[in-house]
């Protein structure tokens, strides 16, 4: 007779983890462990990091998921190790070698001048091995079974790309972008310049807004701290505030709070500023990530629904950011 396994019994838990994923998982395998060890009833992602990467991934569950959306469209840093003189199709190390050419003779005033070409508004192809959907499939599916895959190019925003250090034929970069930048690409463009190819070798996310100086939690820890019990674990569960820290707050009195809490679009003339905010209701609860428009209006972007013991005073997203 098969050995049963015990079904896990899930909770509604409400929160964020700033998990430092592991080198070779890929980012829903990730959460699935973390998910398995906090008994989550429901998680997500703010946007993938590859198999070889590591780093910041943080991790939204129960009505914290309403928030990966705004976390994926958030200002990301990496360090980046770009491997010059070899090309290959997945453009990191995992891909299987399509060239190799000698490196040129270079100094940093030429590396600079490949680096200045790529900074700001810039054009760019993605990977054909990466999550973007197309006729509504991933790319790398349509990769992975020998499709030749025309990949559009699109706009992304490059804040930051510097050269840290350079030894032999490797380049350490530090690299900050937004939402929609794939650093493989940007490797694939500087050997493309430098008329050597490149592609990545490590690569390391080191924050996403608003976690600019983010305390990760490593899926050993997690495991650990399970053992120890709810207390242990839960510590590393942020409230869904930390994901708003960065935001104007906005104190909400009863009946605003009610009117809110029904979906409708009310007057705030007392308010802070315009755009987004976190609002919170009379009782301290957080109560939604507000729009408010030049005229004082609010609209609704999200609202949330926690329970009584999961609530949290409106001073807090400035102690959890």
């Amino acid at each position: 007779m098969k050995r049963r396994i015990p079904r896990i019994s899930l909770r509604e838990l409400h929160g964020i983890v700033l998990l430092d994923k592991p080198l070779g998982l890929s980012s829903n395998q990730a959460l699935q462990s973390v998910r398995r060890l906090l008994r989550a009833a429901k998680g997500g992602h703010t946007g993938a990091l590859d198999p070889l990467a590591t780093g910041l991934l943080p991790l939204c569950f129960g009505e914290a998921t309403k928030l990966a959306g705004s976390l994926l469209g958030s200002r990301k840093a990496y360090l980046a190790q770009c491997r010059l003189g070899i090309t290959t199709d997945t453009a990191d190390s995992e891909g299987d070698v399509l060239q190799q050419r000698p490196i040129p003779a270079l100094d940093d005033a030429t590396i600079e001048a490949a680096l200045v070409k790529l900074r700001g508004r810039i054009r760019q192809v993605p990977p054909i091995y990466s999550a973007i959907k197309k006729d509504g499939e991933r790319m790398y599916v349509k990769a992975r079974r020998g499709e030749a895959v025309d990949v559009p190019p699109r706009d992304v925003d490059v804040h930051r790309l510097e050269l840290l250090s350079r030894d032999g034929d490797t380049l350490t970069l530090h690299v900050e972008c937004g939402s929609g930048t794939y650093v493989r690409s940007l490797a694939v463009d500087i050997g493309e310049d430098l008329g050597c190819g490149a592609h990545i070798t490590a690569l390391r996310r080191l924050w996403v807004e608003p976690f600019r100086e983010p305390r990760m939690v490593t899926l050993q820890m997690l495991e650990q701290a399970a053992e120890q019990g709810d207390g242990a674990l839960l510590k590393w569960l942020l409230p869904i505030s930390a994901g708003l820290c960065d935001l104007p707050v906005l104190q909400l009195d009863a009946a605003q709070s009610m009117a809110i809490a029904q979906g409708q679009q009310i007057p705030l003339p007392d308010a802070p500023a315009t755009g987004p905010c976190a609002a919170y209701a009379s009782d301290g609860a957080l109560l939604a990530l507000l729009e408010l428009d030049p005229d004082g209006r609010a609209r609704i972007l999200r609202g949330f629904n926690l329970p009584p013991d999961q609530r949290i005073s409106a001073d807090e997203p400035q102690r959890t950011c």
